[in-house]
């Protein structure tokens, strides 16, 4: 699992609260996508929850790959579990494929918030 810096300018990706069919958060937005059968899914989810709880002004969102499938290509996701993690505004400023550690995304948290 690797973080990355979104593309910058022309590049950059943002996504509002219909794209992902929830609002975003105050002051960043954890946007996991997951398919059914994948257990790192589930465990994703629990890290990102502990988090959004954790951090104030957090959301944590969870997206059905295969339910949202136009969103996933749209956004060259190629596997689950992906996490975006987005600013205030619904930028993308880090992505990570994999299950995540605490501590990584509290980390990505430093460049959305």
């Amino acid at each position: 699992m690797r973080y990355e810096d979104a593309r910058e300018g022309d590049g950059a990706r943002w996504l509002g609260a219909d794209g992902i069919g929830a609002e975003l958060g105050r002051r960043a937005t954890l946007v996991q996508f997951s398919s059914a059968f994948c257990r790192p899914c589930a465990a994703t989810r629990r890290v990102l929850a502990d988090v959004a709880a954790m951090v104030e002004g957090v959301t944590h969102v969870e997206v059905d790959a295969e339910a949202h499938l136009e969103l996933v290509r749209a956004l060259d996701i190629g596997a689950t579990p992906t996490t975006l993690v987005l600013d205030a505004a619904g930028r993308e400023v880090r992505r990570a494929v994999g299950q995540p550690r605490k501590a990584d995304v509290i980390a990505a948290l430093g460049a959305a918030v």
